[in-house]
């Protein structure tokens, strides 16, 4: 058994504001695998620490710059050929710059209560649960069987 195996490293920053708002995104589906909305976010590059990385997406996406991020939990889940995908799952309160959008996709502001009654990303509510309890802290899948359906699991 090899403890080495090919791992791409993401991140997605849930920014809530005063007023119990977040910072959502819709991104071109014809550009994207998934459509619907989902919190900004993207990849580490080579060699960068993971809040770096957080905090260089956040502000690529949207504008603006967060402070302090914190680390509030992990998706991941094996990808085709063993390869590993992992997510790391960021919140920030604090932030300063005005809100844009950008070429990956529009970003607005909407009352987090309202996140259940819109499209959102496949699985988004799911990620919203392990930000949202101090309890959990991963969030993965496991392929069901042979159908190629997956299991979700929660830790």
């Amino acid at each position: 058994m090899s403890r080495k195996e090919m791992v791409t490293l993401t991140n997605m920053c849930l920014i809530e504001d005063s007023e119990g708002r977040v910072v959502v995104q819709r991104r071109d589906p014809s550009l994207y695998r998934w459509s619907g909305l989902a919190f900004p976010g993207g990849h580490v590059e080579s060699g960068e620490n993971f809040h770096d990385a957080v905090v260089r997406e956040v502000q690529e996406e949207t504008g603006l710059t967060i402070e302090a991020p914190s680390l509030v939990g992990i998706k991941h889940w094996p990808d085709k050929d063993g390869h590993r995908y992992m997510v790391f799952l960021y919140k920030a309160i604090h932030f300063s710059g005005q809100l844009q959008s950008s070429a990956e996709g529009e970003v607005f502001w909407l009352p987090k209560a309202d996140l259940a009654h819109k499209e959102l990303a496949y699985d988004l509510l799911e990620v919203l649960k392990v930000m949202a309890d101090p309890v959990l802290s991963e969030f993965f899948y496991t392929h069901k069987g042979t159908d190629g359906k997956w299991d979700k699991h929660f830790r």
